[in-house]
């Protein structure tokens, strides 16, 4: 694993995106990991080890998460922004496609991309994610984000991410350790902090004062390469009607349940990485 950063730029200057790559450096063939809203591209360290033999695995932490920089003004913690950032990310790559495994919000991201004439995205994995976000979901996600707790000790916080991230499903003591980890840090008052700037939540807080859902369908429909839709079998954010509809307009992915699992799907075991390893190798035939 090789920690790196990337320099971005938004409205109100430059910034910082880093990632973590694995894999051989030379590899042309590259797959972008992106998480979830408040997660960072170490959630992916078990897939990436095991897919490093065939792929250079690429896992970026979205701006004002993980290692990376927090933007100057919220108002651009947005997809586009986020869109942007990634385009010089596979700039910095230096190859013309890759593949995308994105995890909800990662998934959005990746959906922007990969409906974009001439996009460079070759084969797209949408975790947990469709193109409908419903105006409740923004409401909770918008209040939650804005005031994150702190923590006494690590074992404090851990105690959190089991509880809030519980639909991740069943994991052993060492993964919710993993899962904690690389997502707090120390604070000036000597308590851990989520490390996410809690200004990603003022474009939802703004969205959800709006009340309407989002609805991404033109953009899924303009989406041309191999899809694969992965759902939570307990999932709340990606119902089966939304699944039976993508399967049958855009790109008409395919898709797998997981079951015993909420929001979303961690691949953090080999039965959830063999699905996306198999889907990759019968689509690169």
């Amino acid at each position: 694993m090789r920690q790196k950063f990337v320099q971005c730029l938004s409205p109100a200057g430059f910034h910082k995106m880093a990632y973590v790559e694995w894999g051989d450096p030379a590899n042309s063939h590259v797959l972008v990991c992106v998480h979830g809203l408040t997660r960072c591209g170490r959630d992916f360290d078990y897939l990436a080890e095991r897919l490093a033999d065939r792929f250079r695995v690429v896992c970026p932490d979205v701006v004002g998460r993980g290692m990376s920089d927090w933007l100057r003004d919220p108002h651009h913690y947005t997809i586009p922004q986020y869109a942007q950032d990634m385009v010089a990310l596979i700039a910095r790559l230096d190859v013309e496609r890759v593949d995308w495994l994105g995890t909800s919000m990662g998934g959005i991201i990746g959906m922007a991309l990969a409906a974009q004439a001439g996009t460079p995205i070759a084969r797209l994995i949408l975790n947990d994610v469709g193109p409908l976000i419903n105006a409740a979901a923004l409401q909770r996600i918008g209040e939650y984000l804005a005031s994150p707790p702190d923590f006494a000790t690590p074992q404090e916080a851990e105690a959190y991410i089991r509880v809030i991230a519980a639909p991740f499903g069943k994991l052993t003591d060492a993964q919710w350790q993993h899962l904690t980890q690389h997502v707090i840090k120390a604070g000036p008052n000597g308590r851990f902090q989520l490390r996410y700037d809690p200004g990603i939540a003022v474009p939802y807080a703004e969205a959800a004062r709006d009340g309407q859902d989002i609805d991404l369908w033109p953009v899924y429909d303009a989406i041309r390469c191999p899809t694969l839709v992965i759902r939570g079998a307990e999932s709340d954010l990606l119902s089966p009607e939304t699944v039976a509809a993508m399967r049958s307009r855009g790109p008409r992915a395919e898709s797998v349940e997981i079951p015993a699992v909420g929001h979303a799907p961690m691949f953090l075991d080999d039965a959830q990485v063999a699905i996306v390893r198999d889907w990759l190798e019968r689509e690169s035939c």
